[in-house]
């Protein structure tokens, strides 16, 4: 019995004849055929390419898939052959960079002039190349020591934004009844806030020590890392009564790979070579509201 994987181009705009015939003719070198696409047209104006593939394709093939489709103006998500959009009952993401446009902790280290120190920290981690989550944050959190507790609420209100789609991701996750789930290594201030104005059913994240009304430079109880967010994506299939394979999963630096490996999609939402080579999907052009079409 043949095993069928499924391709998916997403675009803003009507996808090119041009990148069926490119995707054709590289698969025929990588040995095999992709089925002729699917068109269909998502209720949010993205515009989606469906191909069937007859084989699991490596890592170094996906990347060079991708990079055509890039060429033309697409981003690409590759479905297992056992997914099962019906299936899906969770929703876990990550916050900084995926959910909304900033990393929290850069633009607080901002208010005090340090958001370069803090920045080259935050971005080595996400790469990879500072393996250990919780010293890494704890050395950033440090810079931080008698910041005003008012600029949190002052980078809530003039900097954070959600990204493009998130909110339609949202409304369209709570519609068909998916548990959602925040997780990330940034800060309760923020994801508290996001709960009650997005509509999460679940948030987690890390609280910074205020005393009389400055930080400290410390955070308050055990750090949520990547082991922690994979255990609380855990947690949330328990309610649903599910497996993680059951769960879409959305993040953009090395700390959500844990999370995100083994779940039924991984998005790489705008993210760092390394998840993206991991991610079933990696959205580059889209918004995070283009998930809703994996999930037709």
């Amino acid at each position: 019995m043949t095993t069928h994987h499924t391709l998916v181009a997403l675009s803003r705009e009507p996808i090119s004849k041009n990148l069926d015939v490119a995707l054709l003719e590289h698969t025929k070198i990588l040995g095999f055929e992709l089925s002729s696409p699917a068109q269909g047209l998502s209720p949010s104006a993205y515009f989606s390419h469906r191909w069937i593939s007859p084989v699991t394709l490596m890592p170094e093939a996906r990347t060079a898939l991708r990079d055509i489709a890039s060429h033309h103006g697409a981003d690409l998500a590759f479905l297992s052959a056992g997914f099962k959009p019906q299936d899906i009952r969770v929703l876990a993401m990550d916050m900084d960079s995926t959910l909304i446009n900033i990393e929290c902790i850069d633009e607080i280290a901002d208010f005090i002039g340090k958001k370069a120190a803090v920045s080259e920290i935050t971005e080595a981690t996400m790469r990879g190349e500072i393996k250990d989550f919780k010293e890494s944050l704890r050395r950033r959190v440090a810079l931080l020591e008698g910041v005003s507790a008012d600029v949190l609420e002052s980078v809530y209100q003039e900097r954070l934004r959600p990204n493009p789609g998130a909110v339609e991701l949202l409304a369209g996750a709570n519609q068909r009844g998916l548990y959602t789930l925040l997780v990330s290594g940034g800060f309760t201030f923020f994801t508290d806030k996001l709960r009650k104005d997005l509509g999460f059913r679940q948030t987690q994240a890390n609280t910074l020590e205020i005393i009389d009304g400055k930080l400290t430079g410390k955070v308050l109880g055990d750090i949520v890392d990547g082991a922690a967010k994979a255990a609380y994506l855990d947690g949330a299939c328990q309610i649903m009564n599910c497996h993680k394979s059951n769960a879409i999963t959305m993040g953009d630096g090395s700390n959500d790979l844990l999370m995100m490996n083994g779940s039924g999609i991984s998005i790489a939402y705008q993210a760092k070579p390394i998840v993206k080579e991991k991610a079933d999907a990696a959205f580059d052009r889209v918004g995070l509201d283009a998930a809703l079409l994996l999930l037709a």
